[in-house]
């Protein structure tokens, strides 16, 4: 089987951090190592990952610099990004390792909110499909690439935010981008805070700014205005 790094970029999430971490240490199959990246220095970040054995290395607090620099202290042969806020499938690491091996260059897994129930979801998850398979996943759906792949595509775009586009992009155009049916869950928290549809609407339209040429810096700005 071949070797896995898992690499989560974070910045001030210590309890989302605690509880991946804990995660991670129970999956059926595991990883050869865990690498967290943390922007803000964190010593309790320290801590958390020093108790579950993962790696905890400083970084700017530039979400794309950090999946890179994560990328570049791996080991593995397969790269698995995750965001601190996500929950993954008990057997997520062999889904990945049998997509590669038939043939797979990466892929991601299927969106699905963490949280309590609410008819939205059921609207929205295979919405997110959909646009995934015809446009971009993003980070928050387990991004995996063979190490080999990663680098020679680029790897991530060193910007705050829509870093996974280009690489993405990348990967497609040079091999099979496997999407996954088995989910990844991620904390509903923001949608259910900003409201769901509001919340849709603001991240479509920071998406569509992007393709029409605005400035990842200045998208993160505004993404960064609208979430706090």
């Amino acid at each position: 089987m071949p070797s896995l790094s898992i690499i989560i970029p974070c910045y001030h999430d210590q309890a989302q951090v605690s509880a991946l971490l804990q995660q991670l240490s129970t999956l059926l199959v595991l990883p050869s190592e865990v690498i967290v990246v943390d922007a803000a220095s964190d010593p309790v970040c320290h801590a958390i990952c020093t108790q579950y054995g993962a790696q905890w290395h400083r970084s700017d607090p530039c979400r794309g610099k950090q999946l890179l620099q994560g990328a570049q202290i791996a080991t593995g042969d397969i790269l698995w990004f995750l965001h601190a806020d996500t929950r993954v499938f008990p057997n997520a690491l062999s889904s990945i390792t049998q997509a590669v091996e038939r043939g797979a260059i990466g892929g991601y897994f299927r969106f699905a909110f963490d949280g309590p129930p609410v008819w939205p979801m059921l609207i929205l998850e295979p919405a997110i499909a959909l646009r995934s398979r015809f446009g971009t996943p993003y980070g928050d759906q387990g991004i995996f690439v063979k190490k080999e792949a990663y680098f020679k595509v680029g790897g991530h775009a060193p910007w705050p935010l829509f870093e996974d586009a280009p690489l993405v992009k990348g990967l497609r155009n040079l091999g099979h981008f496997q999407p996954l049916l088995d989910p990844i869950w991620v904390d509903s928290r923001r949608w259910q805070r900003d409201g769901w549809w509001r919340r849709t609407l603001q991240n479509r339209m920071l998406a569509l700014r992007f393709i029409l040429g605005a400035s990842p810096d200045t998208l993160a700005k505004s993404y960064h205005s609208q979430s706090s």
